[in-house]
């Protein structure tokens, strides 16, 4: 798949935006899958002490690794800017914050008492991310310096007041709690894009530090992190979530080298025995702390890398069939303005808010489901118009 330069100079690779959408439309999907009632429970998350997966679970951890697997472009099309090693180390930071900033105000919002913060929940995230795109979005060359300064200080300014005066259940105030989803993102992508950077295309350095990370998700589920470790965010030290975003980091790096030879045959090939590879860990592992989300054991670290390899695969062969290639840009907006499209249901839940609430049917088994993958596909369309009218958000 060839390469295509985007307006603001960053490479992006087709194949991966294309994953990328489908993983945010299936996130947004998934999401919504707690409103409905009577539907399968491969479908849901599966509970922390259960052993298995559903298919919630299997979206998040491909999310990671396709950040992974964008970092070795994004890094190279810096380096060829002119970026040196300190300024790529400081984007990774500054990055990493504001995904850690949004985490947490998001997670905030799902515990937010509303008469004791004269807010609603829906009210709350409408907020997060209207400061969120005052704060990162791309303004056009036509806005002032000046004006992009002071909308950006009133994002600023309305997170902090927003801080300020939430309460949570029980009287509590404004706090870190789990970072949520975006959170987690946030400190996945702090290890993987410093390794990135140091390990200047080495791969053997890139697989070194992958296994030390799932050497690490081993101790983890053991029970054996103890000390001044503990202190440290669970996504640090857990070694699981490192371990699925730098594993997309190898998978990436290997692609750029396959892609460079134009093999594609014997890359698919290595690709598929990897899998295989990391599918018989996952077996292996199992038995020893099973399979499960909730508590990043290793299974699911190889189960979930393994599923995502197979499915970059195949959506890069598909992609390099022109039908197939056209029917994947009704879902561009998500693969290449995710976060925007990611805090569209925020917008669209704020904008629907007085409208009458929906009929149980529609609520309910296979209509539901149904009407949450709708949910998606106008979350996407939704992210496009904003992006048409100049809203396009860049951390």
């Amino acid at each position: 798949m060839a390469q295509a330069a985007t307006s603001d100079g960053v490479t992006r690779v087709g194949a991966i935006d294309v994953l990328r959408a489908l993983t945010m439309v299936l996130m947004i999907f998934v999401n919504d899958l707690g409103s409905l009632t009577n539907i399968p429970t491969w479908l849901d998350h599966v509970e922390r002490n259960v052993d298995g997966m559903g298919l919630a679970d299997i979206v998040f951890p491909a999310f990671l690794f396709i950040v992974g697997m964008s970092l070795p472009f994004a890094t190279d099309s810096r380096r060829a800017r002119g970026e040196t090693d300190l300024t790529l180390i400081w984007h990774v930071i500054l990055r990493s914050i504001a995904l850690l900033v949004l985490g947490v105000f998001l997670v905030n919002g799902e515990t937010i008492d509303p008469a004791a913060s004269g807010i609603t929940q829906i009210m709350w995230n409408f907020l997060v991310s209207l400061c969120a795109i005052l704060i990162w979005n791309v303004y056009p060359k036509s806005v002032s310096v000046w004006i992009q300064r002071l909308l950006k200080a009133c994002g600023i300014v309305g997170l902090i007041i927003m801080a300020v005066v939430y309460r949570g259940d029980g009287g509590v105030l404004f706090a870190t709690q789990w970072w949520g989803i975006l959170g987690l993102i946030g400190w996945s992508y702090l290890v993987a894009g410093f390794v990135t950077v140091l390990s200047k295309g080495r791969l053997w350095v890139l697989v070194v530090a992958w296994l030390l990370l799932v050497c690490l998700s081993f101790v983890w589920a053991s029970g054996q992190v103890h000390g001044p470790l503990r202190i440290l965010p669970e996504a640090l030290i857990d070694g699981t979530m490192g371990a699925l975003t730098l594993g997309g980091v190898v998978m990436g790096t290997l692609f750029k080298m396959y892609q460079a030879k134009a093999d594609n045959r014997k890359m698919t090939v290595v690709f598929l025995i990897l899998a295989l590879g990391l599918i018989g860990l996952g077996i292996y592992t199992r038995q020893f702390w099973g399979i499960s989300k909730l508590r990043a054991t290793p299974a699911w670290l190889f189960i979930c890398s393994a599923i995502t390899i197979i499915a970059f695969t195949a959506v890069y062969w598909m992609n390099t069939k022109k039908p197939m290639a056209k029917a994947f840009t009704l879902i561009k907006p998500a693969g290449t303005d995710t976060l925007l499209c990611y805090l569209t249901p925020s917008i669209l839940a704020a904008a629907t808010v007085s409208l009458p609430q929906l009929a149980d049917i529609l609520m309910t088994g296979g209509i539901g489901l149904i009407k949450s993958l709708m949910l998606a596909f106008v979350c996407v369309g939704l992210t496009a118009c904003l992006t048409r009218i100049g809203i396009r958000l860049k951390l």
